[in-house]
């Protein structure tokens, strides 16, 4: 009977000993636009070393719809956005826990595996040998909203409407032109510097007085108001280590301007 009751008490010890480290874990979950795959990727990972027991689930997709989706309720704790009115959106809405703030400014590139087609400038698209042209769909993707107003400003977007495929967001529009489902398109800079398509093909830099700036931006949600592994990543992109990652994938960042 007495050594249950040590054994007893040994197991209640050892749970109030372990009852800091499982309070003091947290969890988020991140919307994030597809251009930011990679970077983020390394941010993320640079972060859960500093902090190995927190949980961060990164969701990518098209910034149209994860305004929509957080506006209705989706479950998501930070937005980083690949146009920076949609999370200002939010914030006029009521939906944001503080202020917007720019973290890049994103650049697009006429990209294809075909040397010759990736080398071309906008107005020669219409005579080029291609079937399909890759962008993402206007509608909802910053970057397919850009492609459009490149394609517009060279005077060739009505000539190439009818060989558009559209993807749902940049990263889908990239998968379009790697796996030969379209012979070019219009993609972002940081995806054809990423690991998985550097060296892949031909890029050719669309210049950014071509369309309006992609100025990026992200917020917490209101959701995560009171989470303070939100408010600590959030500190986290305005590192410099987190800076240095997204100039390499070829982001530029606020102030600095584009090149």
């Amino acid at each position: 009977m007495r050594r249950s009751a040590s054994a007893c008490c040994l197991a209640l010890i050892l749970l109030v000993a372990l009852l800091p480290a499982v309070a003091g874990a947290g969890s988020i979950t991140v919307a994030a636009a597809s251009d930011l795959k990679f970077a983020m990727s390394e941010i993320v990972a640079g972060f859960q070393a500093a902090h190995p027991d927190d949980t961060i689930e990164v969701v990518y997709g098209s910034s149209g719809k994860f305004h929509a989706q957080i506006a209705n309720g989706a479950p998501f704790d930070l937005f980083f956005s690949a146009d920076i009115a949609y999370p200002r959106a939010l914030e006029q809405q009521g939906l944001s826990s503080g202020a917007t703030r720019p973290y890049a400014v994103g650049r697009i590139v006429l990209w294809s595996l075909r040397p010759e087609l990736g080398r071309l400038s906008l107005q020669e698209l219409p005579t080029a040998a291609i079937r399909k042209f890759a962008i993402a769909n206007p509608e909802h993707a910053p970057y397919g909203k850009r492609a459009q107003e490149a394609l517009e400003h060279a005077g060739v977007w009505m000539a190439m409407a009818p060989k558009l495929v559209r993807g749902e967001n940049i990263a889908q529009t990239a998968q379009f032109i790697d796996s030969g489902a379209a012979d070019a398109g219009i993609v972002a800079l940081s995806l054809v510097l990423a690991p998985d398509l550097k060296g892949k093909g031909t890029w050719t830099l669309i210049p950014d007085s071509w369309h309006e700036p992609l100025e990026q931006g992200y917020v917490i949600t209101r959701r995560a108001e009171a989470n303070p592994l939100a408010a600590a990543f959030a500190a986290w992109i305005e590192t410099d280590a987190t800076r240095e990652i997204l100039r390499r994938y070829g982001f530029a960042l606020p102030g600095e301007g584009t090149q």
